[in-house]
């Protein structure tokens, strides 16, 4: 059995993307692995390229019909022999010890059940560097998807000893989801270390979509932070600045601001006025 499943989904990929991300792939120091790509669009499928490859590590199969993106994620799972799930978009790109440092991170920290990595996006060079503590990302949780997908390893165990999937209704923040449910049952760790480039690009999910993505999300904000109210409080916490205005040594105003209000004090103990900065009125007090 291969110690690690990498598991792509792919639907009508650029060419050209499809192959850097299979070449980045092939070319990781980590060699236990077995490549499944399931290709999710029967009429349009990329097989000529996938089999181009001669490497007994790809697994290519297709769908009958097209299952979607959460859909075709389960399935891969469900194909999957190792031990550990690498977590691959069609059009993104592995460095080559990502697989490697991901593995060793898993192999050492057994309460971890997903780790990632930090990123840089290309063409346009912005990184995204989440932190590497458990309790701060769960925190950020609370607001962000805090673990690139696409760029995470998780231990299989954890998913199927509490009977967990990406859940169909919510894509396509299936990704999110996952993370929040599984918060309770396992650790997350981010490797501080740019191990992954994604790609930035107009048919992204995330930017076709971006209306249905921003409405599941603020209704999966809703579920975790009732369900996680203290990790909530933290997060609002660390996000709240303070800012004293003295006059003659005395103080005169104080304001206390954070990601939903900004509160104005007179005197530092008379409360005045709050701006609700999400809803965008004023609450005089």
């Amino acid at each position: 059995m291969p110690r690690v499943s990498v598991l792509m989904p792919i639907y009508k990929t650029n060419e050209t993307h499809l192959r850097e991300a299979i070449e980045s792939i092939l070319t990781q120091t980590f060699r236990d692995y077995e490549f499944l790509i399931l290709d999710d669009c029967p009429d349009d499928d990329r097989e000529e390229i996938v089999k181009s490859y001669k490497d007994e590590r790809i697994k290519y199969s297709k769908n009958d019909e097209n299952l979607g993106i959460t859909q075709s994620r389960n399935k891969l799972i469900d194909m999957s022999q190792g031990e550990y799930l690498a977590i691959f978009d069609h059009d993104d790109v592995s460095l080559p010890m990502r697989l490697q440092k991901e593995v060793e991170y898993l192999d050492e920290n057994q309460d971890v059940g997903v780790v990632s990595c930090w990123v840089d996006c290309f063409p346009h060079g912005q990184g995204i560097h989440y932190p590497s503590d458990d309790i701060r990302i769960k925190e950020l949780l609370m607001d962000a998807c805090a673990l690139i997908h696409s760029a995470s390893m998780i231990r299989k165990s954890v998913l199927e000893k509490n009977n967990l999937r990406y859940e169909e209704e919510f894509t396509p923040c299936e990704d999110y989801r996952l993370w929040l449910r599984l918060m309770e049952w396992t650790q997350f760790y981010n490797i501080q270390e740019v191990l992954f480039k994604y790609r930035l690009h107009d048919t992204n999910t995330s930017k076709i979509q971006r209306k249905q993505n921003q409405n599941i999300t603020k209704i999966l904000h809703i579920w975790a932070r009732s369900k996680h109210p203290f990790l909530y409080r933290q997060y609002i916490e660390d996000r709240t600045h303070q800012l004293k205005v003295e006059l003659l040594g005395i103080p005169f105003f104080k304001i206390i601001a954070n990601q939903e209000k900004i509160k104005i004090y007179l005197f530092g103990i008379i409360r005045i006025i709050t701006i609700r900065r999400k809803v965008l009125w004023l609450e005089w007090i």
